[in-house]
């Protein structure tokens, strides 16, 4: 009973510990190590480890001895490869990220030697350093010698630019899109008229939006100062981040970026400002002037259906309020509450205002369905009795326009000042083709951090810091293109933007670089280099660097 008491008040086995290993399994060991020791080791020191073993054993068991470490350093190359050396073998899968767990069942699908088979694979750059591309691409070079047919949904030029067939969907996004462009093997694409990604594929086209401040003015409008003891894998830290500029903070997978900036700089910037006791391994954070940190994460907008684009925005409010002022519903005694979705009369009585109900079908999992009534408006016929003229001349009802694209409702829209300002906003933001009644627990992760910033632009933001993990995930080099514009009218609003990154086109864009490294787990957890971008490409310690380098120089020579 004690056992038990324990179990549940600790929330680990009793009896192992956490390590799932028997007691005789736990007290075996190989070369001064156990395995419940070996499985927290990471990847990287593992293999290392396993190398020397087959000397350790006596001389006839070291034949078969060779053959397993064989078995495993080609298996632990393969996800050293792809950038997961940081990992533990005791890691447990339920808290690896879509791009750690794709990576490892991209391994394990090589290993198999399967053929005959159709990967097909959503992303699978995102998370990835570029010094891990090469890795990715053997991956799969090693998935068609073996027979099998990959088909890759993806924005990465180098990734895309080993590919033997290319299929260009647009030319916009959302009903701007939906056809193909271009299709054909890599020439074909990068030669037609109407590619969107052929310029960027050929270096002709280069993203620069910076305004690339001089090194000597760099900290000149202040600084933000962290000092750190060792946490996790990350060493004693003493860092600066100019303020009033676009930081990027890089290195390999698993360097400490995220401990640097998400666990140390966030926590001790909000207790700073609430005047609140620093995290523990925090020693000093000095940042004069700030008065408020906001990390701009993935993490879906709103919990259910009834949060859409339009309500997020502050826009269903405002034109809730300008139907409720029109002859149609002044006459039928419409107030503004009444057009609301959520609680008003207006709602669709059928799906209570969701616009899709869910049948219960019997031994089966309920199926969503669009609602009958309202075809997924989300409001009652009577809805569409009240209709409003336009400055152009053109009537619209309230279900109508939150049926619009973004910009299709500038238009329908033009003489209502503060809607057509917030819809600006949203397509300056690159967001025109996103639905105002479009729910956004649906958006994907950089549409959300987007939509999330919003609010912010337009305002003087000489107080704030705004974190961005990996914004570029999921993005067309042209949409990288808009997110570094809106970078840069926060930091021409006085915002400091602090960016952790891989995207090549978003560090070489930075004012400054924080290069983490050099390796990942304990091999990694230092500063190696910081500075203008061009001072990282000729830092010779700096992986980042490397790559960054002949990623700038490929654009000189065009």
């Amino acid at each position: 009973m004690k056992r038990v008491e324990k179990f549940l008040r600790q929330g680990v086995c009793p009896d192992c510990g956490g390590t799932r290993l028997s007691e005789e399994a736990r007290a075996a060991r190989l070369r001064g190590i156990s395995l419940a020791e070996a499985c927290t080791m990471t990847l990287s020191d593992l293999s290392a480890w396993v190398e020397g073993v087959p000397d350790s054993l006596p001389e006839e068991m070291r034949p078969m001895a060779e053959s397993i470490c064989e078995s495993f350093q080609s298996a632990a190359k393969r996800l050293t490869d792809l950038g997961l050396s940081y990992l533990t073998l005791d890691r447990a899968a339920s808290t690896l990220s879509t791009g750690e767990r794709q990576r490892m069942q991209l391994a394990r699908a090589v290993r198999n030697r399967t053929t005959g088979v159709l990967y097909v694979l959503d992303e699978p750059s995102i998370g990835l350093h570029p010094s891990n591309m090469e890795g990715l691409t053997g991956v799969m070079h090693d998935l068609l010698q073996d027979g099998n047919t990959v088909i890759l949904v993806d924005h990465d030029t180098h990734v895309l630019s080993e590919a033997d067939w290319l299929i260009e969907l647009g030319p916009e996004a959302g009903a701007g899109g939906g056809t193909i462009i271009a299709q054909g093997n890599l020439n074909d694409v990068e030669k037609h008229p109407d590619s969107r990604i052929g310029g960027f594929l050929t270096g002709e086209r280069v993203i620069d939006v910076g305004n690339h401040i001089p090194s000597e003015r760099m900290f000149e409008l202040g600084t933000i100062h962290l000092s750190t003891s060792e946490i996790h894998t990350v060493k004693p830290l003493e860092v600066d981040f100019p303020k009033g500029r676009l930081i990027a903070v890089t290195g390999v997978s698993g360097s400490g970026k995220t401990t640097m900036i998400l666990e140390s700089l966030i926590p001790a910037l909000d207790a700073l400002i609430k005047e609140e006791k620093l995290p523990e391994h925090v020693r000093l954070v000095s940042a004069d002037g700030i008065r408020q940190v906001k990390l701009i994460d993935a993490t879906p907008i709103g919990v259910n259906i009834r949060s859409t684009v339009a309500t997020y925005a502050d826009v269903h409010d405002e034109l809730r309020k300008i139907y409720a002022r029109t002859p149609d519903a002044k006459e039928r005694g419409y107030k503004a509450g009444d057009f609301s979705y959520n609680t008003g009369k207006l709602r669709c009585p059928v799906c209570d205002g969701t616009g899709s109900i869910s049948l219960d079908v019997q031994f089966l999992p309920d199926v969503e369905i669009t609602c009958p009534d309202c075809g997924g408006s989300r409001y009652a016929q009577e809805a569409g009795l009240i209709r409003r003229i336009s400055k152009k001349g053109g009537t619209y009802t309230l279900p109508e326009i939150m049926d619009m694209s973004i910009d299709e409702a500038l238009d329908a829209c033009v003489d209502m000042p503060n809607v057509e300002r917030r819809l600006w906003v949203l397509h300056d933001l690159g967001l025109g083709y996103l639905t105002l009644g479009e729910e956004t627990p649906s958006l994907s992760g950089g549409e959300a951090q987007r939509l999330k910033l919003a609010g912010e632009m337009g305002k003087g933001q000489s107080d704030s810091v705004f974190v961005f993990d990996e914004p570029t995930i999921g993005l067309h080099p042209l949409d990288v293109e808009t997110l570094l514009q809106v970078f840069q009218r926060l930091i021409e609003n006085g915002a400091t933007v602090i960016v952790i990154e891989h995207d090549l086109d978003v560090i070489r864009n930075a004012d400054y670089v924080i290069d983490m490294g050099p390796g990942g787990g304990s091999h990694g957890g230092r500063v190696i280099a910081k500075g203008m971008p061009q001072e990282i490409c000729d830092d010779r310690d700096s992986l980042t660097g490397k790559y960054l380098k002949r990623y700038m120089e490929k654009d000189i020579l065009h």
